[in-house]
């Protein structure tokens, strides 16, 4: 049984693309291997974050991937702060981690190009902190997405640097973790072709959403004025449409809008309106857990000091060798 560490960004909300994307493979990953769940907390404050925006966002995390199926009794879920042993680990690989590679990393340099008036040394140090993250739980297989491919490689440079330096052969080297089949990729109501936060308020619909509020993100959905001629190219608008509704409205109700639009008598608002209360029938169950959840601070703080508990462990036995390793050694 591989053990497998994915990080949880701490203002990362779930919406549609990530439960039908990572999310619905972590809930199988979860039984399959030895699997660390983390909320990015740390990695947070290089955007500054109020106290009150801090703590809403972790909760908030947190509630929604309880809600969507991980299991802490089964799978380890913790908060990054709650295990004080990163921040150690950091700062020792920090010792060995070089400005050149830090500033060639191809995240800070857009980062900095975005944000030049907020160049932080946490910015710059990120790759390190996170493959502190990883080789803490002496983790073998990261699932990462194409922009933190680099990172992860960084991770194992500094997990092999950290190897030869004090000729050990104690961090493996950490690979990603590819998940079986295709993922479902989930189009955005803007018009792109991707589903995110980052995207846009009106491009993602929300694990969380109220219904009134799905109804006016997809009622605002980009379309066209119409089909076209017979054969002719979809727009991407359309097409996100149709892609929407063939995941969560069902085969009949998607081939008859779809034929609809092939005889030119579909009305976008008809089909809208369809999709809208489809993904509302889908997300009302998920939603109410997650309110449900947000109520119970008894059982909300129990999840979070198990989960500490059980990360502690583990990356207390990693720090205490690598002290050993280095020299830290008790009188």
């Amino acid at each position: 049984m591989e053990t497998v560490l994915s990080g949880i960004r701490s203002t990362g909300n779930l919406h549609l693309g990530n439960y039908f994307g990572a999310m619905r493979n972590f809930l199988k990953m979860q039984h399959e291997h030895h699997c660390f769940f983390f909320i990015a907390d740390y990695h947070s404050l290089t955007t500054h974050p109020t106290p009150e925006d801090l703590h809403r966002n972790v909760k908030q995390v947190l509630v929604e991937y309880l809600a969507a199926g991980i299991d802490p009794e089964v799978a380890t879920l913790y908060i990054q702060s709650d295990v004080p042993q990163v921040a150690e680990l950091y700062l020792l690989l920090n010792m060995n981690a070089y400005m050149g590679e830090l500033e060639r990393c191809t995240s800070f340099k857009e980062k900095i190009r975005k944000h030049p008036d907020n160049i932080n040394a946490g910015l710059l140090t990120y790759p390190v902190l996170m493959a502190a993250d990883i080789i803490i739980h002496r983790a073998t297989k990261v699932p990462v997405g194409k922009d933190q491919e680099q990172h992860l490689e960084m991770a194992r440079t500094f997990a092999n640097r950290f190897n030869r330096l004090y000729k050990v052969d104690y961090f493996p080297e950490p690979y990603a973790y590819h998940f079986e089949g295709e993922l479902v990729k989930m189009p955005g109501l803007d018009g792109s072709t991707k589903m995110g936060k980052s995207e846009g308020a009106g491009n993602a619909i929300f694990l969380a959403d109220e219904p009134s509020v799905i109804r006016k993100k997809v009622m605002r959905a980009v379309t066209d004025s119409g089909p076209g001629e017979p054969g002719a190219p979809m727009s991407q608008g359309v097409e996100n449409l149709f892609n929407l509704m063939k995941v969560l409205s069902g085969g009949d109700t998607h081939t008859y809008f779809l034929d609809q639009y092939k005889n030119g008598s579909i009305r976008y608002g008809d089909m809208k309106k369809q999709l809208a209360e489809d993904i509302i029938a889908f997300t009302t169950p998920l939603r109410e857990r997650i309110l449900e959840l947000s109520a119970d601070e008894a059982y909300l703080s129990k999840v979070a000091k198990m989960g500490a508990e059980k990360a502690r462990e583990s990356a207390g036995k990693t720090v205490k060798e690598v002290r050993n390793i280095i020299g830290f050694k008790p009188f």
